[in-house]
């Protein structure tokens, strides 16, 4: 992550002071775009021919980089904590940026704070070797949980959401159906019982689509929270090849990005499932989705 130095932050405040002297106030400046990866749906189509993601990440890198990626966004390694500054170093070595990385855990139980020391010891070495954002979907348990269980959700969130801060790290929640169940009572409550800034928001547009829940009113909703995003489509409710038009109406909630000045990390994530028609390989469906992304959200 780059850092301004004191002297260099004092001459870039100088400049802009100036600037807002001559032409008027200053306007905020809109984030950097970036545009990401996520490496689950890559590891689909590998998995199809029978073949492990982990065994060929140089190509997929290589293909990400040549496509004209940022960012490749894989899982929080939690067992082996120094591996997470390797997957930085591999990235790095392609041309990619560590950017954001995904992860799960139990933060219900009595067995939440092992969760978030796990985490926390992670997220340690994460924030030295370059990533600014991490990914959490809490684990599903089959039933919605209840209120005492997502009380005790929030306040490991919280502690978590804390400790990755002093490191410099942006906890940002993920969603899947099964938070979204029950008029999505689990993905509102903990947003309701945790602090903007600390528990934040990785907004994944199509699970929040699947789920019944209106992206556009979730961001509404909780844009102050918004750290980053995964994008997907589909038509007729299936899961699309690459991003494209269809279920979801980009080009209005790139607007309000647009306007709110949200945060910018954007990752493809190009899933399959039974109905899902193929008719180009991984690569092309990941240029393509890169172009559209482009389009979309840069016009």
């Amino acid at each position: 992550m780059n850092r301004l130095s004191r002297r260099n932050f004092i001459g870039t405040a100088t400049t802009a002071v100036a600037v807002s002297l001559i032409d008027g106030p200053i306007v905020a400046a809109e984030p950097e775009t970036l545009f990401g990866s996520q490496l689950y749906g890559w590891g689909q189509y590998y998995g199809r021919d029978g073949k492990r993601l982990e065994d060929h990440l140089d190509t997929v890198f290589t293909a990400l980089r040549d496509a004209g990626y940022h960012y490749a966004e894989g899982s929080v390694d939690v067992v082996h904590p120094e591996e997470n500054a390797a997957f930085a170093e591999r990235l790095r070595r392609h041309g990619l940026r560590p950017i954001s990385l995904y992860t799960g855990g139990t933060f219900h139980t009595d067995i939440a704070n092992r969760t978030v020391d796990n985490l926390v010891r992670a997220g340690e070495i994460c924030a030295k070797a370059g990533f600014s954002v991490i990914v959490c979907n809490a684990d599903p348990i089959g039933r919605d949980k209840t209120d005492p269980e997502l009380a005790i959700q929030a306040r490991a969130l919280s502690r978590l959401g804390a400790e990755l801060k002093k490191r410099g790290i942006r906890l940002g929640l993920h969603q899947h159906t099964p938070e979204l169940r029950n008029k999505a009572h689990e993905f509102h409550q903990i947003f309701a019982l945790t602090e903007a800034g600390t528990v934040d928001f990785y907004i994944d547009t199509h699970w929040l689509y699947r789920g019944g829940v209106l992206p556009m009113n979730a961001l509404k909703r909780y844009s102050n929270r918004v750290v980053s995003w995964h994008l997907r489509q589909s038509r007729d409710g299936i899961w699309w090849e690459d991003l494209d038009s269809g279920d979801i109406n980009y080009s209005i909630i790139a607007d309000f990005a647009h306007k709110q000045k949200l945060p910018r990390r954007f990752s493809v994530e190009l899933a399959l499932e039974s109905d899902t028609k193929l008719t180009r390989n991984v690569v092309e469906n990941h240029r393509r989705s890169l172009d559209y992304a482009r389009k979309i959200f840069t016009a």
